[in-house]
């Protein structure tokens, strides 16, 4: 269960999408003359949050420590 990225370049812009066990987590976007931008899905509850970069807080590990 690792983490997986697709990647799709459209005319205008690239979009990478990360999934940990199948669930998409987050989604990084990379406009041909923009700088990229990041919809994150925080807490797992598939609401994602906008964010210009990530290096502005905390983010929990993504990691399957066990499964039930």
């Amino acid at each position: 269960m690792g983490q997986e990225v697709t990647v799709t370049k459209q005319a205008e812009q690239t979009v990478e999408e990360y999934r940990a066990g199948g669930k998409l987590y987050m989604i990084k976007i990379t406009p041909k003359v923009e700088p990229p931008y990041y919809l994150v899905d925080d807490v797992g509850d598939g609401k994602f949050s906008h964010y210009q970069n990530l290096d502005s807080g905390f983010r929990p590990p993504r990691w399957v420590i066990h499964r039930f």
